[in-house]
């Protein structure tokens, strides 16, 4: 092999390494700028890296949408002559609600001051609630809330934005609250949603939301 032959040989094992040898593969500054040029051109430079933007991953999660396949669930009666619930074949009666009156909701915010729903673990969906009551004027009513049919998409509801929950944070259940009002009945769901600033500027607790949100509603 000729001096020139085994010069190229090396260039080329060089160049495939990623390495330049400046002295020996090109004698003259001007030459290694035209043939550090050349290789730009022709694709033969180093790769450069093609390792995605870590932001992305920040904005895009597999936890989303919210979902849930077990709930919690409780019933609350207001202005009823008297109020019977069944689901899950569980009485979800509130304390002596189907014996006397329910009164009045307490106050215009009462539904912010409802705790978590007390019956919890419930897989998704049994069949529909059984209510049975009277309204304020004396009619008896019954109906059927087929809860499973309300949340067919079992989508969790909730008012923070995505890009503002921690990613990984969701993997509880909501509570499901059914509400007789009158001739009325509501569904709401709370959930427990953490965030990632704090909801009251100061308190590091704060970091979460369980807003009560209307799904469904029916006047008898």
């Amino acid at each position: 092999m000729g001096r020139q032959t085994l010069k190229a040989a090396v260039c080329d094992a060089a160049i495939n390494r990623g390495m330049f040898l400046m002295r020996d593969c090109f004698p003259t500054l001007r030459g290694a700028l035209l043939a550090a040029a050349f290789l730009l051109i022709t694709g033969c430079a180093p790769a450069m890296s093609n390792k995605p933007d870590s932001t992305e991953h920040q904005t895009t999660s597999s936890m989303f949408p919210l979902r849930f396949v077990n709930h919690a669930f409780q019933v609350f009666c207001y202005n009823t002559v008297r109020c019977h619930a069944i689901y899950n074949d569980f009485n979800f009666t509130p304390y002596k609600a189907d014996e006397r009156p329910s009164p009045a909701p307490p106050s215009e915010d009462y539904r912010d001051h409802w705790p978590f729903a007390s019956y919890a673990g419930i897989p998704n969906f049994p069949l529909p609630a059984e209510v049975n009551w009277t309204s304020l004027d004396g009619v008896a009513h019954t109906a059927q809330v087929d809860i499973g049919a309300i949340f067919k998409n079992e989508r969790v509801l909730y008012q923070v934005p995505d890009n503002q929950i921690p990613d990984g944070s969701w993997g509880g259940e909501p509570g499901i609250f059914l509400e007789i009002n009158d001739r009325t009945i509501s569904v709401y769901m709370k959930a427990f949603i953490a965030t990632k600033a704090e909801q009251i500027p100061g308190n590091k607790d704060s970091n979460f939301r369980d807003d009560v949100i209307l799904a469904w509603t029916h006047t008898y």
